[in-house]
């Protein structure tokens, strides 16, 4: 894994209810580096939310909003996250409980030390 993703997986993972954090090929879905719990099925969350956000980054641009910022997807369970950039996306799976606002403040400003 590359080590400056690690450190900003590791950082992401920290905050109370994140389960998971992901850097992803935006095109494949692939995983680049993750820092996940026991339990979290990364490799399924990657591919969907890379897919999602993809769609989301379309529709905006379609609608004339410009570039898309944050994605949120909420469940009765928890939530995924993502913030990107060209070629990568921030995805972070957490429980319902988690503290979004923050979250999202920590996800876009984590987009800037993407490639």
């Amino acid at each position: 894994m590359n080590a400056p993703f690690t450190v900003l997986t590791e950082s992401l993972i920290r905050h109370r209810g994140v389960l998971g954090a992901m850097v992803v090929g935006l095109d494949d879905g692939m995983i680049v580096a993750s820092t996940l719990q026991l339990g979290v099925n990364g490799n399924a969350f990657a591919a969907l939310t890379a897919s999602l956000y993809r769609k989301a980054r379309r529709s905006a641009a379609a609608a004339g909003f410009g570039a898309t910022g944050f994605l949120e997807l909420s469940a009765e369970q928890g939530r995924v996250c993502a913030a990107g950039g060209e070629e990568l996306v921030l995805v972070v799976v957490c429980e319902a409980r988690v503290n979004v606002g923050l979250l999202r403040v920590e996800l876009l400003r984590a987009v800037g030390q993407l490639p």
